[in-house]
């Protein structure tokens, strides 16, 4: 085989390796965007799973706080501080809209990991327009008041 026929496979091949992994990458990239926009609208239906879901997240942060505390790399008031900041991150968490989140988790996965139109980018193109319309229809219903592109 010929000097440059061997380059022309290695650069082939290796032009093939690259499109292979971003194509993976994107395909798993709107695939974890769709689950997490679904994981959202499942929390719609059942608030209890949702809040359920940010207390594990809180006590496994207060664990590893804790174990700090005790190994002496914080003292008490910055664990005091630390533990009330994770707090009230969980809090805020519980509270924001799980429709507002789940209809930009399905945004992200079509505009960011858009080309390539895996099944992934389609289903989460399919069920935008319902998580917006949900989303709008709990803004009405707040009475809080928006323009459109206040949404995107």
């Amino acid at each position: 085989m010929p000097v440059w026929a061997r380059r022309a496979a290695w650069v082939l091949g290796a032009a093939a390796a690259f499109y292979g992994a971003v194509y993976a990458d994107l395909w798993l990239r709107a695939r974890t965007a769709v689950l997490t926009g679904d994981r959202y609208m499942a929390w719609t239906k059942d608030p209890a799973a949702k809040k359920a879901w940010f207390d594990a997240e809180l006590a496994a942060e207060k664990a590893a706080l804790d174990a700090g505390l005790k190994a002496g790399t914080m003292g008490a008031p910055e664990h005091a501080q630390r533990v009330a900041l994770a707090e009230f991150r969980r809090d805020e968490a519980v509270a924001e809209s799980s429709l507002k989140l789940a209809y930009h988790w399905y945004k992200t996965a079509v505009e960011l990991f858009g080309p390539p139109e895996t099944r992934w980018v389609r289903a989460a193109r399919e069920r935008m327009p319902e998580a917006k319309a949900l989303w709008k229809a709990e803004l009405d219903a707040a009475k809080v008041p928006y323009e459109e592109y206040m949404l995107e």
